[in-house]
């Protein structure tokens, strides 16, 4: 998988060589980019592109990385239809060259990294995004260990509506009712598909770990293991939603990471679990503070997020659907709450040992983009930790939570306080920041501006 190790072309090439003399029959090859909201957009490129690919790079369509969720141009933005829509050069991001196992003629995949003409990072690049972000905290000796929990929904349509795709009643078509948490026969019921995923993550080095049936029906989450680089555990995450859904489609299922696909079920979230490390590897989040067996680093590092979590929600719930997953009784926060061993709070800090002390964060939905969700949450860390921001009062483990809502779950209020917020700018650069917002503001008055089948229930003869 990727590295931000820096690699010389010789080097890139080689690793291209290597992955041609052990597929010799690759007929081509999928290059990957993932936009503003997460989704991977490119091209596949026959094979007298692959040495360019690996090489001074291949044009890439510069707008391609700020379309709205259905695929346009927006009209505010600058890119695109304004500017005669210009390519910038894709190269491929070292460690990323893998098979395709669901394609039908012999195919690799490659995640690619965005550059301007003049060899500087294309700023539109969520990858550079992060980049930006973590500098101050890699800068200041601190280096972050992280991974990702991912949750989805095996869905089907039974001719009117979608649902969740849940087991059936041994026997019989009867749907099985019930949340079923943990059950097995659920996993049983999707083996094939569980195992097909299970061979990707394998062929495409994708570090899956424990999968699990969660807390509603159809619903599952598959965790990633931890590595030290964070923009290779948000290629881990980008590639593993892209191996649900080929698995998913190899068993006839269809699966989908919307944060809230259905309103009486629980919503599917992003969670990162992320410790630091300093430059002798020691994890500078264990400790002992006055709340806890964690470090006054950690303390402060809540606080950071804390402090940053409002202005931050507008790429932790990246869509229109993103602000449905924030309804109560769900394991699902709504206020930048914390403390240890508590699954209802925003910054959860699991049971560890000393050397794996370190935060969950909980706040994001599964739609969200992890590269930009990753540089708001390393944004907060470093805010905190430099500026010694205290997390206020701690929730104790099994201690009842008031589901008080202090964050703005709506899509215009979280669009408000992002472009009104002072921190986040300063990690993203100020353009970044400038262009996400003008995006999403423009992608919320088109969704607000449909009319649904919604609108005709409630109102066509009432009014």
């Amino acid at each position: 998988m990727a590295s931000v190790v820096p690699v010389t072309e010789e080097d890139a090439k080689s690793e291209l060589h290597a992955y041609l003399e052990a597929h010799p029959d690759t007929r081509f090859m999928e290059l990957l980019a993932p936009d503003m909201v997460g989704v991977l957009r490119g091209k596949r490129a026959g094979p007298d592109d692959f040495e360019k690919v690996f090489g001074t790079g291949v044009n890439h369509c510069g707008s391609a990385v700020v379309l709205d969720t259905k695929g346009s141009c927006f009209e505010g933005a600058g890119y695109g239809w304004e500017d005669g829509d210009p390519d910038v050069r894709a190269r491929a991001v070292p460690g990323s060259l893998a098979p395709v196992p669901w394609a039908t003629l012999p195919t690799a995949q490659v995640l690619l990294e965005l550059f301007n003409l003049d060899g500087s990072e294309y700023f539109l690049d969520p990858r550079h995004v992060l980049r930006r972000a973590l500098k101050p905290l890699t800068e200041k000796g601190l280096h972050p260990v992280m991974a990702t929990e991912l949750e989805f929904y095996l869905v089907e349509h039974d001719g009117r509506t979608w649902l969740p795709g849940v087991s059936r009643i041994p026997g019989s078509d009867v749907r099985q009712t019930g949340l079923q948490y943990g059950v097995f026969e659920d996993l049983e019921e999707v083996d094939a598909f569980l195992y097909d995923l299970d061979s990707i993550c394998q062929e495409q080095n994708i570090p899956a770990g424990a999968a699990l049936s969660e807390y509603a029906p159809g619903q599952f989450e598959v965790n990633l293991h931890h590595v030290d680089s964070p923009e290779l555990a948000c290629d881990h995450a980008v590639l593993l939603k892209r191996a649900v859904k080929a698995a998913a489609r190899s068993n006839d299922l269809a699966a989908t990471f919307m944060a809230k696909p259905f309103a009486d079920t629980a919503g599917s979230g992003l969670h990162l679990h992320i410790s630091l490390l300093d430059d002798d590897g020691n994890n500078v989040f264990a400790g002992k503070s006055e709340d806890g067996p964690w470090s006054d680093t950690l303390r402060h590092a809540i606080g950071g997020l804390a402090e940053i979590m409002a202005e931050s929600m507008a790429i932790y719930s990246i869509n229109a659907n993103s602000y449905r997953r924030y309804s109560l009784h769900a394991y699902v926060p709504r206020s930048p709450n914390w403390g240890p061993n508590h699954r209802s709070l925003s910054l959860r800090i699991p049971l560890s040992s000393a050397e794996n002390t370190r935060i969950e964060h909980r706040v994001s939905g599964a739609d969200a983009n992890p590269y930009l969700t990753a540089a708001a949450v390393f944004a907060g860390i470093h805010h905190g930790i430099v500026n010694k921001i205290e997390p206020g009062p701690m929730v104790g483990e099994r201690e009842a939570v008031e589901e008080v809502r202090t964050l703005p779950t709506r899509w215009p209020v979280a669009l408000d306080a992002f472009d009104n917020g002072k921190i986040l700018r300063r990690y993203m650069g100020e353009d970044y920041h400038r262009i996400f917002g003008i995006c999403r503001r423009e992608e919320s008055e088109r969704f607000q501006a449909e009319i649904t089948d919604r609108d005709y229930e409630w109102y066509l003869r009432a009014v």
